[in-house]
């Protein structure tokens, strides 16, 4: 019986090992041929790693004659752009998180700010500590998008899509933002105004990409 319940058991680890194996196998299979699944999707050519069209922040930072390739911290081989493609997909979600962060600031400054407009002066500093934080959450989810690795290939569709428009929304809130952080302590009129224009751009642009 002892016997028996040995070779059970031998028998059972074999097959468990054999199945671990053929299922490490298949993993390292699928990781290595990642890559060369997105470039037959996108209609990628072996040579072509990057897109033609990239903003000025990717090409500075991963162009082929960006910082990444000349300091050789990312050089442009085709397991580094599986890598970098990873890391855009992680940094891109990153982005869309604290996006929603941001929002929620500026409602909440968009609620504080009117009760400052009407003469209301005992939640400024809260007012303060919320601006501050809302406008760190902003430019670092601004920063996610600008400085991401860009993507294989950028699809081409007619009309406007709605990565488009979120890109040129983008544009509007930025300089939105920018205005109302440099005119918080000069004019109150026109603080407000940027303040409600970042808003409204930003809240839009948010619904654009997810509808």
């Amino acid at each position: 019986m002892a016997i028996m319940n040995t070779t059970k058991t031998f028998a059972f680890s074999s097959g468990l090992f054999l199945l671990l194996m053929l299922l490490v196998s298949t993993l390292s299979n699928a990781q290595d041929n990642l890559f060369e699944m997105l470039r037959e999707e996108s209609g990628v050519t072996e040579t072509a790693l990057l897109p033609e069209k990239m903003i000025f922040t990717q090409r500075w930072l991963w162009g082929e004659k960006g910082l990444m390739r000349k300091t050789k911290w990312s050089p442009l081989t085709t397991e580094q752009r599986e890598k970098e493609l990873k890391i855009r997909r992680k940094m891109l979600k990153t982005h869309q998180v604290i996006g929603f962060v941001t929002l929620a600031g500026m409602i909440a400054q968009g609620i504080l700010g009117t009760q400052l407009y009407n003469d209301d002066y005992s939640k400024y500093k809260f007012h303060k500590t919320i601006g501050n934080i809302t406008s760190a959450s902003y430019f670092t989810g601004a920063g996610l998008s600008l400085f991401a690795p860009p993507p294989l290939i950028h699809k081409k569709s007619k009309g406007l899509s709605s990565s488009q428009a979120h890109k040129y929304l983008a544009t509007l809130h930025f300089s939105a933002m920018l205005a109302t952080n440099l005119l918080a302590e000069h004019n109150k009129k026109l603080h407000r105004a940027s303040a409600f224009a970042a808003f409204g751009s930003y809240a839009t642009a948010i619904l654009v990409f997810k509808f």
